[in-house]
């Protein structure tokens, strides 16, 4: 019986460390630690919010295929806007509407 609480013991630790520890970066394909700044000549690749205009990194906020086209959201109001109308985001202001000066 001992043994089986070992290895239960065991498992537990083996699925935290899997899940929050060092190998959630090898699941999510983050190669190590540090790769975020690209350091190791990784380049991180960002997308720029169409609504707001933020800067947003790949493996963060939300995401919208439309039209074949990746769109990245900082937040989830930001995509509720764009799937409102996402014309009036993809293309900008027209300039009969007041975008230009």
């Amino acid at each position: 019986m001992e043994g089986l609480f070992s290895f239960l013991l065991f498992a537990v630790f083996f699925y935290l460390m899997m899940r929050f520890g060092c190998g959630a970066h090898m699941i999510h394909g983050h190669g190590g630690h540090g790769s975020r700044g690209g350091h190791g000549g990784e380049q991180v690749i960002e997308h720029v919010d169409p609504v707001c205009g933020m800067r947003v990194a790949m493996d963060q906020g939300y995401g919208k295929m439309h039209q074949g086209k990746l769109y990245r959201f900082c937040s989830r109001n930001c995509l509720d806007k764009f799937e409102a109308e996402p014309e009036l985001y993809i293309h900008g202001p027209k300039p009969d509407e007041g975008g230009a000066l």
